[in-house]
């Protein structure tokens, strides 16, 4: 992996990130394809219309559905999802953890049953990582110890504690397997734990960056905690993290969250925001949000959003919208898809552009007066 700076504007960065299958220009949001595909997209759609250079999968999910050895025969992820641009997989552990009804950790890893069929599986550090190795996927997370907010302090600490032996294991277990000519174009990003103390963000970040990984996240955020508090997490903990390399903050957000974290020195995200509400009737606009669903739309023939080029405002009406939607017509999933995703690489341009000419303090204020 190749990354490089090209600006920064405060504390906000735009960078330029190279794996084997894109090149990907920051900040970037990841769309989500948990099981090997965005909902209601496919790969022509996502190529013709939304042009990302990296999307998200899930090895909880595709491990167990339709299992990794059977991607690992079709081709890996990139050949048999037909997108031939750059694939993250998560580790998992935040699905085991939250889709299981009773997941036990150890010291090797993390037991859980199966949401599907209720059977039993064992994640260790270096199960997850074959797991990837099975995917193919450019960039490969790795198992961390996740925990609900609020936790007592007992329990954060017990969490940076394995999340850092966890990691260890994990990057001499990766650096033996490139070694070996296994997984030699991916690379494997850690995951910075500690809730919203700053003394645990701090130690957890330390404790990892000392180590050999090619990105750093930042982890456990966005489960509950109140957003102020998650914007002054991540703003304590990005200084403790390297400029020459990726920051990523998992699982955010709203429009607001994109703006206020890459202000505070993210540039890489992910959410199900965009995707699913998109199929529960929430569009984003240039102006907030509208609900489609609403009977103001029935005649109004203007689009989605008059200022948005996206496939979906160039070819249909708030109206057609609606009626698509209230007919629960499938046609409404894939064209609202488009449009939410769109805005979402849009936003992240913007933000890039205003970066690189060092008006992004300028561009933070528009973006809200646009809202007001």
């Amino acid at each position: 992996m190749d990354f490089h700076l090209d600006a920064t504007d405060g504390d906000a960065r735009a960078a330029t990130l190279t794996t084997a299958h894109s090149t990907i220009t920051t900040p970037v949001f990841m769309p989500v394809g948990t099981v090997g595909a965005v909902k209601a997209l496919d790969a022509v759609d996502l190529q013709t219309h939304l042009e990302p250079q990296i999307i998200l999968g899930n090895t909880y999910h595709l491990y167990l559905r339709p299992g990794d050895e059977t991607v690992a025969q079709m081709g890996g992820l990139h050949q048999f999802t037909r997108f031939p641009k750059s694939f993250l997989t998560d580790s998992g552990g935040f699905q085991a953890f939250s889709l299981s009804d009773n997941v036990k950790y150890a010291e090797d890893g993390i037991t859980f049953r199966s949401h599907l069929d209720g059977s039993t599986h064992h994640f260790t550090p270096q199960k997850v990582l074959d797991i990837q190795y099975n995917l193919g996927s450019d960039i490969m997370m790795i198992l961390d110890d996740l925990i609900a907010l609020p936790a007592e302090p007992e329990r954060i600490r017990e969490s940076i504690a394995r999340t850092t032996r966890w990691a260890e294991r994990s990057i001499t277990y990766h650096r033996q397997k490139q070694s070996e000519g296994i997984g030699v174009d991916q690379n494997i990003f850690a995951i910075i734990q500690g809730g919203t103390d700053q003394g645990f963000r701090k130690q957890s970040a330390e404790e990892l960056t000392a180590l050999d990984f090619d990105g750093f996240a930042i982890g456990g955020l966005s489960v509950g905690e109140p957003n102020q508090a998650m914007y002054d997490t991540v703003e304590w903990t990005t200084p403790f993290m390297p400029t020459d390399k990726p920051r990523y903050l998992m699982g955010v957000g709203t429009p607001e969250d994109l703006v206020e974290n890459v202000a505070r020195g993210v540039d890489m995200f992910d959410c199900v925001m965009p995707t699913r509400n998109a199929r529960n009737g929430t569009l984003f606009t240039s102006f907030g949000k509208i609900n489609i669903k609403k009977s103001t739309f029935t005649t109004d023939e203007t689009p989605i959003d008059p200022e948005c080029g996206c496939y979906t405002c160039q070819h249909y009406s708030r109206s057609y919208l609606r009626h698509l939607y209230r007919a629960r017509e499938l046609t409404y999933f894939r064209l609202g898809t488009i449009h939410n995703l769109y805005y979402y690489q849009e936003l992240m341009k913007e933000m890039r552009e205003a970066i690189m000419a060092g008006r992004f303090a300028k561009f933070r204020r528009e973006f809200y007066l646009m809202r007001s």
